[in-house]
């Protein structure tokens, strides 16, 4: 069940909607109109070493967790 991000043509208002299925019917949750439209959703990749982000989560800090880093 992906959530997909929409823009309304009717008022403006963009918003994210959970789809169930491809048949399911999709309306603005502001002015109810069922013009819209599906956006490209900006996904975040997680960081790896080299951006300073711990890629295996806090517990592979002390190692418990039995992850390698």
């Amino acid at each position: 069940m992906p959530i997909f991000d929409y823009h309304c043509t009717g008022c403006g208002l963009d918003f994210e909607r959970l789809v169930r299925s491809a048949d399911e019917r999709v309306e603005c949750p502001e002015c109810r109109s069922a013009k819209v439209s599906k956006q490209l959703s900006v996904v975040a990749a997680p960081r790896g070493r080299s951006g300073g982000g711990n890629p295996g989560g806090p517990c592979c800090a002390g190692g418990g967790c039995g992850c390698s880093n």
